[in-house]
């Protein structure tokens, strides 16, 4: 890392203030396009033209879901199966340097759907600004940071500041479902001397990320006339029991885990039914039910071993039951699967980042762990490029409705993204 003199620190806060507008009307061009997963192609041309603008070398390509599934980090969703990239681009801009150390930004373009537009006051594919606040789909998740990375370099380049080292801009497609648009960066090639995951992080710097795995419980119940319900034994019921139970393991495991970056690890571990079905017809006792949900665990977890936690628990919690002792639930893990992953908070480009947000900001940023899975856990493990989470998104917006981002805090990210690239890959 350079040393930053007030001069350059300076220049980089009064270009991004300059180009305020601009910033803001490129995330709402973005926002614009209605990039729900699996409609990609639309804001990736916008893209594409942008970095044209910037002069960049541009890489576009359709991932090849063969490819993909003969990677180990390939799993298997409820749509993975006919995995159909076609129209669905990733995008890859390069500004090649000149010797110095390189970074990687990497920022998904998909978003999840909006419905019901009628849960919003403000219209999802606008980006109105009320209050401070740029209101819509994705403004936290998370185009608010694949617009904070690309105006941060645009910004510098504009200044006339040139990286000395290789700067990356990675746009994926498919994340909120598998993740697949990183890895298949990773398997394209990609990869830099460190990288920032731009993901919503409250302008926290986040070396962590928690894992997130879905589960499924099956139960079984016993038929019976609506008139000897006394005879048979109802699943629904049964399969609230087991409800119950991961209710019961998450506060165990509340008790238990820790990790330093997750000084209160209730999000981090978030284990809960998520869905909830039984029986087939009103006036039948319901004879089978199905739970799904989802388990987080700790970066300094092992996946495997947090599975059988779970399993384990399961199965002692059913016996218990004088019925499902001897008709034990089936459960599985199956569908999304994204394991934990982090870096030493010591890490030089954390120090970079949490350095370049105190020069800007004025105040030392909150170092912790992210409460959620993100794409950089491809690039830490497969991609070779020892990755930090940072974004101007906030996390309680994530997937909700009337979705928005402070507008100074894009502002704020931009700022500490370009500082940065300069601190880390240093200046021509």
């Amino acid at each position: 890392m350079i040393f930053m003199s007030k001069e350059i620190v300076k220049q980089i806060s009064q270009i991004v203030d300059e180009k305020r507008g601009d910033i803001i009307k490129f995330l709402q061009n973005l926002i614009r396009k209605q990039s729900v997963t699996g409609k990609e192609k639309e804001i990736q041309e916008f893209i594409v033209k942008k970095l044209a603008e910037m002069d960049l070398e541009i890489d576009q390509w359709e991932p090849d879901p063969n490819k993909l599934r003969q990677h180990p980090a390939y799993f298997s969703t409820f749509d993975s199966n006919q995995l159909d990239y076609e129209n669905r681009p990733n995008v890859v801009g390069k500004f090649r340097g000149d010797g110095g150390k390189s970074l990687l930004f990497n920022g998904h373009v998909d978003v999840i759907p909006a419905e019901p537009k009628s849960a919003w006051t403000h219209d999802p594919w606008k980006g109105e600004i009320e209050n401070g606040k740029l209101y819509g789909r994705g403004a936290s998740d998370m185009k608010g940071g694949v617009a904070a990375m690309t105006m941060a370099l645009d910004c510098l380049l504009e200044a006339g500041i040139k990286p000395k080292g290789d700067v990356l801009l990675e746009y994926v497609v498919d994340e909120e479902l598998t993740g697949f648009g990183t890895l298949s960066c990773v398997l394209r090639g990609y990869k830099a001397d460190a990288g920032i995951s731009c993901e919503a992080s409250d302008l926290e710097v986040q070396p962590a990320a928690t894992g997130s795995m879905w589960y499924e419980i099956l139960v079984k119940g016993k038929p019976a006339s609506m008139s000897r319900l006394w005879e048979g034994v109802s699943a629904l019921d049964k399969g609230y029991k087991m409800a119950r139970a991961v209710s019961e393991l998450q506060e165990r495991r509340l008790k238990e885990k820790n990790h330093p970056l997750y000084p209160d690890p209730q999000g981090a571990l978030a284990c809960f039914v998520g869905k909830f079905e039984a029986g087939n017809y009103a006036s039948a006792l319901p004879t089978n039910c199905s739970i799904k949900g989802r388990m987080g665990v700790l970066p300094n977890e092992d996946p495997d071993a947090a599975k059988k936690e779970f399993m384990g628990y399961i199965k002692r919690s059913a016996a218990k039951d004088d019925w499902l002792k001897n008709e034990p639930p089936l459960a599985r893990f199956t569908g999304y699967y994204a394991e934990p992953a982090e870096i030493p908070p010591e890490h030089p480009i954390c120090e970079a980042l949490a350095s370049s947000s105190e020069l800007m900001r004025g105040e030392k940023p909150v170092i912790k762990g992210h409460e959620g899975a993100t794409d950089a856990r491809f690039l830490i493990k497969w991609g070779k490029t020892p990755t930090v989470i940072y974004g101007p998104g906030t996390i309680a917006q994530m997937h909700a409705q009337d979705e928005w981002i402070r507008v100074n805090d894009l502002l704020d990210s931009v700022k500490v993204m370009a500082l940065t690239i300069v601190r880390w890959c240093g200046i021509k």
